[in-house]
């Protein structure tokens, strides 16, 4: 049994792995329809059950047609339907319930610790579809879109986030760390990332450079990463933070220094990106997107010991 919490903790060549599994599973899939199984029905007979605490839209979609296009079921839960936030249900009785009825657990949540709670507890795996502090499911997708754009590895390309230091880009930050490829960090200087996040870069001896000039920081790119300035974790003077982060907005200008640049965006956006790049021929987002589908299914076969 594998959890899927964080990148950092994922060895290198199973994230490799998973893909590796992907894009064989996406090939096989051109002329299938949404809901078609996969050959091999992988999954036939087992329940993905997901919570979900925070709102979802991507998450939500992609994690339906994984489990369905492996066979398997989903069943999702809404926090304010359980014992375990209205009548005071520990988790760990909880957790005990879920490993009886379903097979894998995942869980977006506004609470890192809650996580590791469930964890602890489970007897089943636990996917990791968006805590505060990171966000795997998202950037191993964005890892293998960029690899299909590209066609190539994308330790050989020059990869830039511009934007606040939240968790997508941790996770962002771990990824670069496992697949070695340069990640420069644009954003202002009060906003780069905490020190535990520091103290990891230098630990690993990785090429992750911070700036806080995007023009600098998107210097050779060859995909420029986004996300809202204002994230769903926040609890900050929203104003001051959007007029902090006026001079990083995603603009045409930025985008004509990198010509040769993806833009990527994990969505919903904001006024971080102008309308004019974001539906740019540069902009891959709604690829970005439908991937999140071929990768997750193969996180679930990963966690469940049906990776091929």
């Amino acid at each position: 049994m594998k959890h899927f919490i964080n990148l950092k903790d994922i060895p290198a060549k199973d994230l490799r792995r998973i893909l590796i599994d992907a894009k064989k599973r996406k090939k096989a899939r051109m002329k299938l329809n949404n809901l078609d199984p996969d050959k091999g029905t992988p999954l036939k007979g087992k329940l993905l059950i997901q919570m979900f605490e925070k709102s979802s839209l991507r998450t939500r979609l992609s994690f339906f047609l994984a489990i369905s296009q492996l066979s398997g079921r989903t069943l999702t839960l809404r926090p304010d339907e359980l014992h375990l936030s209205k009548g005071g249900e520990s988790i760990e009785d909880t957790a005990k319930i879920l490993s009886s009825f379903g097979d894998a657990f995942m869980l977006r949540t506004d609470n890192d610790e809650k996580l590791e709670e469930f964890k602890k507890h489970l007897t089943i795996p636990i996917i990791n579809g968006l805590s505060p502090s990171s966000h795997p499911t998202q950037i191993l997708s964005d890892v293998f879109t960029v690899e299909e754009i590209k066609k190539k590895p994308i330790s050989k390309l020059n990869i830039t986030w511009i934007g606040d230091s939240n968790n997508v880009l941790n996770s962002l930050i771990a990824a670069s760390i496992k697949f070695s490829f340069k990640l420069k960090v644009g954003c202002p200087k009060k906003y780069q990332p905490n020190k535990s996040i520091m103290n990891y870069i230098k630990k690993n001896k990785n090429k992750i450079t911070i700036y806080n000039d995007p023009k600098k920081a998107v210097e050779g790119a060859d995909v420029i990463f986004s996300d809202k300035v204002i994230s769903m974790n926040d609890r900050v003077n929203k104003k001051r933070k959007l007029k902090d982060f006026k001079n990083f907005k995603i603009s045409k200008n930025l985008m004509k220094k990198c010509p040769r640049a993806i833009f990527l965006h994990c969505l919903p956006r904001g006024s971080e990106v102008d309308e004019n790049v974001f539906k740019s021929k540069q902009s891959k987002v709604w690829l970005q997107a439908l991937n999140r589908i071929h990768v997750q299914k193969s996180i679930l076969l990963y966690c469940l010991g049906k990776l091929r």
